[in-house]
């Protein structure tokens, strides 16, 4: 799933680049926008007492993203099972050009534990799976 946005001067640091830390809330922003166009908000599975917590990002640093630029966040999950997900993020700028990948893991979480979700939501999720 692609997800627009621009980079804005406050996100920034010294050297007028996306800070590194920032490249974070990029990632959030655009998971958390496809967990919704798959109809698995934050919203609607916190309703049912789920939550999806990260147990590690590795990311690789490829071209920096100045103020100004308008990138494209491609998002998709490249690995799940019922408990569950690895995800797959990367960041282009306005000429196309790879920019930085983050490899994300996930698991599923209920009152504080790992969670396997339901035969059914696992087939829904599932749908929107896309290996390498």
């Amino acid at each position: 799933m692609k997800y627009h946005r621009k980079i804005f001067g406050y996100e920034c640091d010294v050297y007028g680049h996306l800070n590194n830390a920032n490249y974070l809330h990029l990632y959030e922003e655009a998971r958390s926008e496809a967990l919704e166009n798959m109809g698995m908000s934050i919203g609607k599975l916190s309703e049912e007492g789920i939550h999806i917590y990260l147990t590690e990002i590795n990311l690789t640093f490829k071209n920096g993203l100045p103020v100004g630029e308008n990138v494209v966040i491609d998002t998709r999950m490249i690995k799940a099972n019922r408990a569950t997900s690895i995800w797959k993020q990367e960041i282009f700028n306005s000429a196309d050009e790879l920019c930085n990948i983050a490899i994300v893991r996930g698991v599923f979480i209920k009152s504080g534990k790992p969670f396997r979700i339901s035969k059914e939501l696992f087939e829904e999720y599932k749908k929107y799976l896309q290996p390498e």
